[in-house]
């Protein structure tokens, strides 16, 4: 059967000949006598292309342009052994490079316009997990074909230069799209925090896109056009990243020189989370010295934001250590440096990941002892080897508590009260464990131990209370002492119903105005008092009520039924309206670390 000519006015078998010669080729070799021939055919398609005869268009690639590629693919080769015949064949070296070099300039203007006018995304903004970019698959076929042709006839230098160029302006539109702007670091130091914190935002965006998306978007690209020289599109990639990533520390870079405080702990985290997964998008791409440069200069970025991190921690600390009150909070009631701490602990254990990292790497750099002397302390600390409380971030955590707790026991000592100073520590301590229970971060950070000594710590702080408060009363309804030469008289029992309902009374009188906000706590404080109280005074009087029923004024001495005592122990703990602003009052005047 004929071979099918294709458009280009030579037949098909006329090729065959000059793919065998170039294939079986050595330095003695004639050129092919067609060869003129076969320029021709490449530069009636060209003029053909250029004429817009041939346009450029979508779609499977057509027998005849895979055809003009193979030619200039099988062209380059033929020069190159008309290159190393006999100076007879200078004339048609001359020939070939011209027909190469035009083939090449038309190629590469086709990669261009294909890299520019079909990636489909460069003038929208691309969204999270995206395709991108999204070059439909005949398109990305296409410039595979031409970059291995341009590459095959030694045009890499020039392929190169119209990738690298195109990609790099469709990335930077990307980052215009996401609002990323190069701020001046002198702007940034002297830059409001409000201010500074909406630009730290915007830049983890484009951070975080970068890492997400566009970083191994142009990776996965380059992959495919450059299918066949790996080593080639490892080094596009490279190029772009180090241009990209250069730009995008200058602003952290800014950042981390302002003057730190408690308040920018979770942006300078959120930086530097936003660092660690662009070293994670780029470093496989890290081959040669200068790239793993680039890498020690992301990672000192980064590092830098942690040690940040842990100063802060330092501040927190030192905070702790000088808060110190002359005034007690009204009622007994959470302390505002309670409140403060614990929340932001909590914040803080939501970036358990990165924190624990940052501890770390900050232990290594400790070269003194005490990263034994604190790891014997948290085994001591943690006789059910609570696996939770053994790294450094939460010792750290461990730390920052034990201080707190000491700075509560200096407070409640402002209490002249001793059951008013168990309340104190009991609400307190309650606050603690359930804002660390609350949190599945910070439970986990704890470790279950904890949160049973520190159950265990706030039912002492009950039970000394009760027995504070309530032993008194418990002794007055004592049956003991009730008689005199063997005879209950009515004086002792008068006096015991007054002293009762005088203690009674006191004792409501104070402690309604005292505080307890968590609603289980103050249930289970009535409850406990109810238990004990109720059925103590309920066989008093079933027992004594008696020797008073034909005395005068009886009500002077026997002032509550039974039935009245639960009411009274419902209104303890609730705190009255004039107590209440009190401690509103108070607690606004108290500032830790830089917050009211």
């Amino acid at each position: 059967m004929e071979k099918k000519n294709n458009d280009s006015g030579c037949p098909a078998s006329d090729i065959d000949p000059f793919k065998n010669t170039v294939s079986t080729s050595d330095e003695n070799s004639e050129a092919p006598e067609n060869i003129e021939t076969f320029s021709k055919i490449i530069e009636s398609r060209i003029a053909k292309y250029n004429s817009g005869e041939i346009p450029t268009r979508l779609g499977k690639m057509t027998e005849e342009e895979s055809f003009f590629l193979e030619a200039v693919m099988h062209l380059s080769k033929l020069t190159n052994v008309i290159a190393k015949s006999s100076p007879s064949g200078l004339t048609l070296l001359n020939r070939t490079n011209l027909v190469l070099q035009r083939a090449m300039t038309f190629m590469e203007e086709e990669f261009r316009t294909l890299l520019e006018d079909f990636g489909g995304c460069s003038n929208s903004k691309v969204e999270k997990n995206s395709d991108y970019p999204s070059y439909p698959p005949e398109v990305v076929t296409r410039m595979n074909r031409i970059a291995t042709a341009m590459i095959s006839a030694g045009f890499e230098t020039e392929c190169c230069q119209v990738y690298s160029i195109s990609r790099r302006n469709a990335f930077y539109e990307q980052l215009k799209m996401l609002e990323f702007e190069k701020i001046n670091g002198d702007d940034v130091q002297r830059m409001p925090w409000d201010s500074l914190e909406g630009e730290i935002t915007q830049w983890i965006i484009v951070a975080k896109s970068c890492s997400s998306t566009l970083f191994p978007g142009e990776k996965r690209l380059g992959e495919s056009v450059f299918f066949d020289s790996p080593k080639i599109s490892q080094s596009l990639f490279s190029n772009l990243a180090r241009s990209i990533v250069i730009q995008i520390l200058d602003f952290a870079e800014a950042v981390s020189r302002t003057k730190r405080s408690a308040e920018k702990l979770f942006k300078f985290l959120d930086i530097y989370e936003a660092i660690r997964d662009l070293v994670s998008a780029i470093s496989e791409s890290f081959s040669n010295d200068g790239e793993h440069e680039l890498k020690s200069e992301i990672l000192a970025t980064r590092d830098r934001f942690g040690e940040a991190a842990v100063n802060v921690f330092c501040d927190l600390e030192s905070s702790i250590k000088n808060d110190a009150a002359r005034t007690p909070v009204p009622g007994g009631a959470v302390h505002p440096l309670t409140r403060y701490v614990m929340n932001y602990l909590k914040y803080a254990c939501e970036y358990r990941d990165a924190l624990e990292h940052i501890f770390q790497e900050h232990a290594k750099l400790e070269a003194y002892s005490s990263a034994t002397t604190l790891d014997d302390h948290v085994e001591s600390e943690s006789p059910h080897d609570d696996v939770a409380a053994t790294t450094p971030f939460s010792s750290q955590i461990m730390k920052i508590l034990e201080l707190l707790d000491s700075n509560l026991e200096a407070k409640s000592n402002l209490y002249r009260d001793p059951s008013l100073r168990d309340i104190f520590l009991m609400n307190n301590g309650r606050y603690i464990l359930q804002k660390a229970k609350g949190s599945t971060d910070v439970r986990q950070v704890m470790g279950d131990t904890w949160c049973r000594r520190r159950s265990t710590t706030v039912r002492q702080y009950h039970k000394n209370y009760q027995r504070e408060t309530w032993g008194r009363v418990l002794q007055i309804l004592s049956h003991d002492g009730m008689q005199v030469s063997g005879k209950v008289t009515k004086p002792v029992v008068k006096e015991r119903f007054k002293n009762f309902s005088t203690m009674l009374d006191e004792i409501h009188r104070t402690q309604s105005t005292w505080v307890v906000s968590d609603e289980q706590l103050r249930s289970e404080l009535r409850v406990s008092i109810s238990a004990v109280l109720i059925p103590a005074y309920r066989s008093f009087f079933g027992r004594f009520r008696q020797y008073l029923d034909n005395t005068k004024h009886a009500e002077k001495y026997i002032k509550y039924q039974p039935e009245e005592i639960e009411t009274l122990i419902e209104g303890l703990f609730d705190g009255n309206p004039t107590s209440m602003a009190r401690r509103k009052t108070g607690s606004d005047n108290i500032c830790v670390s830089g917050k009211n």
